[in-house]
């Protein structure tokens, strides 16, 4: 049975910096079927030769040709033409191929349009899981969208067949969550109200928008990074274990922890920095904004009265995304230690540029004196590995190869998230501009000291309300 990945917008960005890397190194590592093929779908008037000769010219250089020019073959077509779609599956017959992944790296709004030509041309038949089709995020633009977008696929495609990306899903040590929390004792039992005082999910940069100016004003920091990425990690962190684990039984635990945060309003700082409305395609009256910060808390037993605390942006202090989990002092702590106040305990899960896991605990210091040390045991992830560590989009590639949608998201977690962020966008007011990271900061603090936040949990909109109820 023959195998494609039929790629729309095979000439974009997406496709070199990402696409390409991970499908060669797929086959070059013998991921996928001796027979698979790449068919390449764009607007130019190209043949295979000359879309492989400019496809090589804008190589990073990570990319293993060798591995993939017998594989390619472009089609040029109109996409908003529906006989044009013929052209695709001229080669598909050519070929016998039955397993077909279509993948949209286009903009959203193209989605129902290519979606409705592949289905009208015979391409991918409703209900059959051997053709599926990926999206690439974002989404929708909001939650209005978003349904319009999702009412319309379904007109051609079951929900199994239907692959939503949230590429942070497909980063190692996202994944690793599950190992952390649920291959651990020491961890999963302590993983509750009872022991956990705060968390922190932190995704920020210390560079700008560079040339994507007219693409991110229309989106901002709060659609471009927590509607998909952030909450995703939230939701990860904050779900119970579940019964066992498929990836349905998977997404229930994360919709059914999405569905109960609930954000304190007057915890949203937004900022925009300084210097944006001279970015290349802003507008000079934009009140987008480029970073943004919040508290949030899970109305559930487990994680009831933990703060979880946002941020994320851009040309902030460093380039970082992790987790950071903070315990609760030990009660007798201070007996020990001349009733000083010692160090929290903190668990930090670090994505990216790094990627590993440090545990921060107290120790007595050397010496006659009962004086203390925090010391840190730290794993990096990419020292251990051996031979070839896979990229996110590697991992996603060879999963919806392979019909496992477990790091995709299903649609009621994205309809779930666009109806947090879109209730937070009502009630944001104008970005206040910062300089940089230790600027927005400073911001955030005295915010809070004007209104009077003190850290502790506020429960309100969200979409069920028997949680807490449970736990009293």
């Amino acid at each position: 049975m023959s195998f494609t990945y039929v790629i729309f917008g095979a000439t974009g960005d997406l496709m070199h910096e990402k696409l390409w890397p991970a499908l060669s190194a797929l086959f070059a590592y013998d991921r996928l079927p001796e027979d698979a093929h790449i068919l390449a779908i764009g607007r130019r008037p190209w043949d295979t030769k000359r879309f492989l000769e400019e496809a090589q010219k804008r190589s990073n250089g990570s990319v293993k040709w060798d591995a993939l020019v017998s594989r390619v073959h472009y089609v040029e077509i109109d996409l908003k033409e529906p006989k044009s779609y013929r052209a695709i599956k001229d080669v598909i017959d050519q070929f016998a191929i039955d397993e077909r992944v279509f993948y949209l790296a286009t903009p959203p709004k193209l989605f129902p349009v290519i979606a409705k030509g592949i289905f009208e041309a015979g391409l991918a038949e409703k209900g059959n899981t051997r053709h599926r089709v990926v999206f690439e995020k974002p989404f929708g633009e909001d939650l209005t969208t978003a349904r319009e977008i999702n009412q319309t696929l379904w007109h051609y495609f079951d929900e199994d067949q239907m692959y939503r990306i949230d590429h942070y899903l497909g980063k190692e040590m996202i994944q690793n969550i599950f190992a952390v929390r649920f291959g651990n004792k020491l961890f999963e039992s302590i993983w509750h109200h009872e022991d956990i005082l705060d968390m922190s999910i932190i995704a920020e940069e210390s560079v700008g928008i560079k040339s994507r100016g007219p693409y991110y004003d229309g989106i901002g920091a709060l659609k471009d990074m927590v509607q998909s990425h952030l909450l995703q990690m939230a939701a990860l962190i904050t779900m119970d274990p579940p019964k066992n684990p498929t990836p349905d039984n998977i997404k229930d635990q994360k919709v059914h922890v999405l569905k109960r945060i609930s954000v304190d309003p007057k915890s949203v700082v937004a900022g925009q920095y300084e210097g944006y409305l001279e970015e290349s395609g802003v507008p000079n009256d934009s009140h987008t904004e480029t970073a943004i910060f919040f508290k949030a808390c899970v109305a559930t037993p487990r994680f009831y009265d933990v703060p979880i605390f946002f941020l994320s942006g851009k040309k902030l202090s460093q380039k970082r995304s992790e987790i950071r989990i903070r315990f609760k002092p030990h009660a007798l702590s201070h007996h020990f230690f001349d009733q000083t106040t010692l160090p929290n305990n903190e668990l930090i899960i670090k994505v990216a540029p790094e990627e590993g896991v440090s545990l921060t605990f107290n120790v007595k210091k050397p010496g006659l004196d009962a004086t203390h040390d925090t010391v840190s045991m730290d794993y990096m992830h990419t020292a251990s590995g051996v031979g070839n560590v896979p990229e996110a989009y590697e991992k996603l590639l060879l999963d919806v190869a392979n019909s496992n949608p477990t790091l995709f998201t299903r649609w009621d977690e994205i309809e779930t998230s666009w109806s947090i962020i879109d209730a937070m966008r009502a009630r944001m007011e104008k970005p206040k501009i910062y300089k940089d990271g230790a600027h927005f900061k400073a911001i955030i603090e005295e915010h809070r000291k004007e209104v009077n936040d003190d850290l502790r949990c506020v429960y309100g909109d969200y979409a069920d309300d028997d949680s807490l109820q449970e736990q009293s």
